[in-house]
């Protein structure tokens, strides 16, 4: 007899994922991001509609990233039992700038997208640059 776990036991346990994707700091990557996110969230079985809101996610902090960063940005995704944690760094100088809620572009709206779709979300200036972090609970 072993002491490996049988295969009812290995169904029962949550799924575990870890990635790491570095692009350059341009919009142009954005869309790449997203790609890679969907379709890593899609073969870890994250339901669609979690997946959706994501890749939304994703493409938000990513896009301040690439306006934002230096050099380049980092995603990391991680799923860790049922939560998904979305970190994005960008390599940049931490930017507070005020715009009314109402203001006519579309700038400025992309974290107020990702704190309504996120459980939480926090941002944080390293030596190196900005890391925002987005928690999306997800069931596997």
């Amino acid at each position: 007899m072993t002491d490996s776990p049988s295969p009812t036991s290995l169904l029962d346990q949550p799924c575990h994922g870890h990635a790491l994707l570095t692009l350059p700091a341009q919009e142009a990557h954005v869309s790449a991001a997203r790609h890679f996110a969907a379709d890593l969230l899609e073969t870890w079985s994250v339901p669609a509609s979690e997946r959706d809101s994501a890749v939304l996610i994703v493409g938000e902090l990513a896009a301040n990233a690439a306006q934002y960063g230096r050099e380049r940005m980092t995603l990391l995704l991680e799923l860790d039992h049922d939560t998904l944690h979305i970190v994005v760094s960008d390599f940049g100088l931490a930017v507070d700038r005020h715009r009314p809620a109402d203001a006519p572009d579309e700038h400025g709206r992309g974290t107020g997208i990702v704190q309504y779709l996120a459980q939480s979300t926090e941002i944080h200036q390293t030596r190196s640059g900005r890391e925002v972090r987005a928690c999306l609970r997800c069931s596997s």
